[in-house]
């Protein structure tokens, strides 16, 4: 996304905003408490030397003061909903961006705070990382595609730091349900004497993803409707070429942890999982070097998922899984640079706002859709769609 992002001068830019969403009344009871030496009213940068420090420093302090004034005036008040969202996004800028030392003055933060809104102008945006050395700013565009017919089947759009697995069940939405709707309920009448007009069970639902939605909770959701999961789980790793975590024997119900060297640690229950710590038995350890280099011993963490992630691990080394998986991923690969390809395509947002972004990609995998139809060659006749002789 090709947005500027922001910089220190945005209070500037927000309180304007907040001042225009204001009716008279409320703005002039608002701009009798700026102190700044700025009618806000003037678009572009807010006058200042900015080769000069101290003078930079004193606009971001002035600009932070003003911005708590107007809050704390509109703190309590009922605000329409336009008021609101200037507020809040001014708040949230100004809380994020700034901090206030100890001598009263408001200066730009040395810290980079979760969630942090990266662009006025798109408040829905955020930084997001392809891998850890390329980065970008916006929204993450998922798809579902049926590999057989290579129709997209959904999508969804996330901010850029949302993880990709919390896209799946809004993807997945109409085949879990389907899934949930079949399953019989108690007082259902076996098979056997079930009526000639029942539907027969239906097909498997097998779902396949890279290791981007090879998440524990994913997984979880995909066991419980009984589905084939053939998502990637990337393998445990540790740095330096260590022991890594399938190098230790974990047992949940015993509850304990065994180290390659035979040392038993129990585990004990942290926030969303478990921690086994193996601190006096890595004293004199000849593993240890091997191990860790943490001088209060290695510690092994239990998510909540271990279990999930440890057969999937175990189900992706089987050469049926792989030759199925390597068949399979190309085509929504390919489908993707589908959706990629042009100069409009699914790189670049063309509007502001997750809801507008959303409507935007959902109506772009349509267009691709269209296009797909083509390919197969259908066409309208008398009685309906058909496919053209091949």
């Amino acid at each position: 996304m090709d947005r500027r992002s922001k910089s220190p001068d945005d209070p500037d830019i927000l309180i304007r905003g907040l001042l225009g969403a204001c009716d008279v009344d409320l703005e002039q009871v608002l701009r009798g408490l700026l102190l700044r030496d700025d009618d806000y009213a003037t678009a572009g940068k807010p006058v200042c030397d900015y080769e000069d420090r101290h003078a930079r420093e004193a606009m971001i302090d002035a600009l932070a003061k003003d911005a708590h004034r107007l809050l704390g005036a509109l703190d309590g008040r009922e605000l329409v909903d336009g008021v609101q969202k200037a507020a809040a996004l001014l708040a949230a800028v100004v809380g994020q961006d700034l901090d206030e030392g100890q001598d009263g003055v408001f200066r730009i933060a040395r810290r980079v705070a979760k969630d942090r809104v990266i662009l006025t102008v798109d408040p829905d945006a955020r930084h997001g990382h392809k891998t850890s050395a390329r980065g970008f700013d916006g929204y993450k565009g998922h798809v579902a595609v049926d590999p057989d017919s290579e129709f997209i089947t959904a999508t969804t759009v996330t901010a850029g730091n949302v993880g990709d697995g919390q896209a799946v069940e809004v993807l997945l939405a109409s085949e879990l349900a389907q899934r949930d709707a079949s399953d019989p309920a108690e007082d259902d009448p076996p098979a056997d004497r079930r009526s000639a007009g029942t539907p027969a069970e239906a097909e498997p639902l097998a779902v396949y993803g890279d290791s981007a939605y090879g998440a524990g909770s994913v997984l979880d959701t995909l066991e419980q409707a009984d589905a084939q999961i053939m998502c990637k789980v990337q393998p445990p790793s540790a740095p330096g070429g260590r022991f890594a975590k399938d190098a230790f024997a974990i047992d949940l119900q015993a509850g304990t942890v065994v180290c390659p060297a035979g040392q038993t640690a129990p585990l004990r229950t942290v926030k969303n999982g478990h921690i086994a710590h193996f601190a006096r038995a890595c004293q004199g350890c000849p593993l240890a070097d091997r191990c860790t280099t943490s001088s209060s011993g290695r510690s092994i963490y239990v998510g909540l998922y271990e279990q999930q992630l440890a057969r999937a691990r175990a189900r992706q080394t089987a050469p049926d899984w792989k030759s199925d998986y390597t068949a399979t991923r190309p085509k929504v690969e390919r489908k993707i640079a589908h959706l990629m390809r042009r100069r409009h395509g699914g790189r670049r947002a063309r509007v502001r706002g997750q809801t507008k972004v959303d409507a935007d990609f959902n109506l772009l995998a349509a267009a691709v859709n269209l296009a797909r139809l083509a390919t197969l060659g259908v066409t309208h006749r008398s009685g309906g769609w058909v496919l053209s002789a091949a």
